[in-house]
């Protein structure tokens, strides 16, 4: 029994030397793991992942983006045109009950246009996100290098589901 209390003590200990999961919530609407890649050279551009979820009973819509490293923060999917894969932009990405909305390197993204700053592996990016019921949230999204992120530009098929895009 003396040796209980040195375990318990070990195993918080442990448990608070685990990363923590990156999360943040405005409203009902919480937003899992937030990152951002690394700009290739003087690549003018980059690319903000996440997975929204809603634990209201009504949908909610992400309908605007902006972050000071870029002059625009906009969102955008990858589809494909003719065989080809090109990104266009979308009016809002639904948010709806119970199924996590996923944006990810081949889907559903937020583009980072005209980077004022190169984006290294180890910053971090501040991102405001405008849900429409929930309301704006600014974030910090680490910036990941792209090992392990295929095709082309960092934007390559991951699998999975499809996201729902409006």
């Amino acid at each position: 029994m003396r040796q209980l209390p040195a375990a318990l003590a070990l195993i918080a200990v442990l448990a608070g030397s685990a990363p923590a999961a990156e999360v943040a919530q405005v409203g009902t609407v919480t937003i899992h793991e937030p990152w951002a890649r690394a700009s290739i050279g003087n690549a003018p551009n980059s690319a903000v992942y996440m997975t929204l979820e809603t634990t209201g009973e009504e949908p909610d819509r992400l309908v605007a983006s902006s972050s000071p490293v870029a002059e625009q923060a906009a969102l955008h999917n990858h589809v494909m045109d003719g065989g080809v894969a090109r990104m266009r932009p979308v009016d809002a990405v639904e948010v709806a009950p119970g199924a996590p909305t996923v944006l990810a390197p081949g889907g559903l993204h937020i583009m980072l246009i005209g980077l004022k700053q190169r984006l290294a592996p180890g910053d971090s990016v501040p991102l405001t996100l405008v849900f429409e019921q929930a309301g704006e949230i600014t974030i910090e999204a680490p910036v990941r290098g792209m090992a392990g992120i295929s095709g082309h530009g960092g934007h390559g098929a991951t699998g999975g589901d499809q996201p729902k895009t409006n």
